[in-house]
């Protein structure tokens, strides 16, 4: 078994950096020769830790496939160290092969008391704003501005392992260590992928608001409400989406919520239709108790689709019943609307709901 260890000067702190990567937190990478333990081998696990602005990179690596117990034995002594681990895909395949790997040779494994912090699993949800070909980790390192020496892939050292079991050399050590190490490397760059995903699990202040006009696809003029969010951690690159009512935009220090407002005449539903009537001629509903003062030839008893009053103002949309009262085009939409008022704009709290409540959307939503 050969052992590497590796200083380096954290040159690039931040906010999330300092947040994820702490002392009591754990980077890890594993290679194997295929994705099955019971089939395969596991050859090398390469770990970071932090000392201060310094952290330190380790690498365990089996010579042969009979170390393969023994790597994974000093791998597991140095992470009871350490509460939080922090991976790249590392809760759908390192730790389950690695569980594997521990029944095989009967150690006791510490993985069921952790904490973790998949980063892969945290950028796979955000796929609508992140557009990439795939979400490799090479990929998004690329997408990142991170570059690295490695050319290969797990998949194809594969083969590089086999050959030099028969006949080890050098250079086939270098290729096989470089990749692992620049896997764990990395990630910590790859860190700074998590403030999308803080973004829209709220690290946001709203700075502002403001309406605007804009001409649609068709020369339509439109009204639209935006907000101006400070993001608590920078967003490394521009980015956008959008859906039916809203787009927002993300870069740097600061993100715009763009929302499109309706302006006209919008219906509030009332519960209990069995307690109204509906007139015609008004094309409204009122109660029944008042309704006994109209002709029995102007009325008629109300429906859950004709149970309404009408309203004309500017509305905003929103997915959830965060405000009331809330109006409808039709009793049957889930989309609601309520009205724009100064309240609503003055009110910190209420805009943060309402910016969450929109980021909830996003993540729920099927692009």
């Amino acid at each position: 078994m050969k052992i590497w260890n590796k200083t380096h000067h954290l040159t690039d702190t931040n906010l999330i950096l300092n947040e994820t990567f702490t002392e009591d937190a754990f980077f890890f990478d594993i290679e194997t020769t295929g994705f099955s333990p019971a089939y395969t081998f596991l050859y090398l696990i390469g770990c970071a830790h932090r000392v201060g602005d310094n952290f330190i990179i380790t690498q365990y690596f089996a010579e042969t496939k009979e170390e393969e117990g023994a790597i994974l034995s000093a791998f597991l002594q140095e992470l009871c160290y350490y509460q939080t681990v922090i991976s790249f895909n590392g809760l759908g395949f390192d730790i389950p092969y690695l569980k594997k790997k521990c029944e095989k040779y009967g150690l006791t494994h510490p993985f069921d008391k952790k904490d973790y912090i998949d980063i892969y699993k945290e950028v796979s949800g955000l796929k609508f704003l992140l557009k990439l070909p795939d979400y490799k980790q090479k990929t998004i390192e690329r997408f990142l501005g991170l570059s690295r020496n490695d050319t290969f892939s797990g998949g194809e050292l594969i083969e590089v392992y086999q050959n030099y079991l028969k006949t080890p050399d050098e250079q086939a050590i270098f290729f096989l260590k470089q990749h692992n190490y620049e896997d764990v490397l990395g990630m910590t760059g790859l860190i700074a992928i998590r403030s999308y995903r803080k973004l829209f699990d709220g690290a946001f202040t709203v700075n502002s608001t403001e309406t605007n006009i804009y001409k649609d696809c068709n020369g339509i003029p439109q009204k639209e409400l935006i907000l101006t969010l400070q993001n608590q951690y920078p967003i490394p690159q521009r980015v956008s989406c959008q859906t039916d009512a809203f787009y927002l935009i993300c870069d740097g220090m600061q993100s715009k919520l763009r929302i499109h407002l309706f302006e006209g005449t919008l219906k509030f539903f009332f519960d209990h239709p069995e307690d109204y009537y509906y007139l015609p001629a008004e094309d409204m509903a009122i109660h029944k108790s008042v309704a006994t003062y109209v002709d029995k030839d102007f009325r008629k008893k109300a429906t859950a689709d004709n149970c309404y009053t009408k309203k004309d103002a500017i509305f905003v949309p929103q997915y959830e019943t965060l405000i009331t009262p809330f109006f409808k085009e039709s009793n049957k939409d889930k989309l609601t609307y309520f009205e724009l008022t100064r309240e609503f704009l003055d009110s910190d709290s209420l805009l943060r709901q309402y910016t969450s409540h929109v980021f909830r959307h996003f993540l729920a939503a099927k692009h």
